[in-house]
Order: C-alpha cells, then sequence, then structure tokens
C-alpha cells in the first residue's frame, strides 16, 4: 500500500513537466450546444444509415473525401475527428501530417462539396469558437 501511494504521487509529479497545454474552453455554453447538437446529429444519422442498409446496396456511393481543415490545436482536430467517427456514415481515416486535411470515409456520398461545406461549418467552425483555434 505505501508503494502503491508513493508511485500514485510521484509518477504525476514527474511527469507533469512532459504534458502539453490544451486550449481552454472559451465559451462553455457553446460547447454544451454544440454537444447537443453533436447527439442530435448522432441520432439522425443512424435512422438515415438504417435506411440506406435496409435498401438496395447497389444504391449505395462510398467515398473517400478530403477536408481541409483550419484548426491548429491537436485537441481541435482530434474532436473534430472524432465528431466525424461518432456520427454513423461517415469515418475519420487520417489526418495529413501537415495538419491541414482531415481524409473521411462515406458510406454514401451523393454531394461532395455539400459535405466537406456541412462538415467546415456545423462541426470545425463551433469548435474553433469553443477553443479559439
Amino acid at each position: 500500500m505505501v508503494l502503491a501511494l508513493f508511485f500514485a504521487i510521484a509518477i504525476p509529479l514527474l511527469v507533469n513537466g512532459m504534458r502539453d497545454e490544451h486550449p481552454k474552453i472559451l465559451k462553455p455554453w457553446k460547447a454544451i450546444l454544440y454537444v447537443l447538437m453533436v447527439m442530435k446529429d448522432i441520432v439522425i444519422a443512424n435512422v438515415e444509415v438504417a435506411l440506406w442498409i435496409i435498401g438496395p446496396v447497389k444504391k449505395l456511393k462510398p467515398s473517400f473525401v478530403a477536408i481541409p481543415i483550419n484548426i491548429q490545436s491537436d485537441l481541435g482536430i482530434t474532436i473534430l475527428a472524432s465528431t466525424v467517427s461518432l456520427t454513423p456514415g461517415t469515418v475519420s481515416a487520417e489526418v495529413s501530417e501537415d495538419k491541414q486535411w482531415l481524409y473521411i470515409h462515406a458510406l454514401h456520398l451523393d454531394n461532395e462539396n455539400e459535405l466537406i461545406e456541412t462538415i467546415k461549418q456545423r462541426y470545425e467552425q463551433p469548435i474553433k469558437e469553443i477553443f479559439g483555434c
């Protein structure tokens, strides 16, 4: 027990200097609204994906899309990629090494530009406002 207590205190103190500073939440109310909006989008996307799956598979048009991103912080990029992956029908595949592009896979894509604009306006813009990045 003494050894466990020692490690529980010592390890966080030793690695504290290695932690990156994450951006602070500048607009907590906007963050709450963002979470609620994403939850609503998840429910709606679940219904859409269920309808696609029930219908003929031949009508599905899967595609990879490169989305330009303007978020600078790693946390902001992670939240954006996670939001895209949480929404059924899309999944984040990769972030480019220069952190300028988010590559996603869409289960069904009718209009690439519409998807890009939706992600940028609906998800990226609020994240930039919430974290100021």
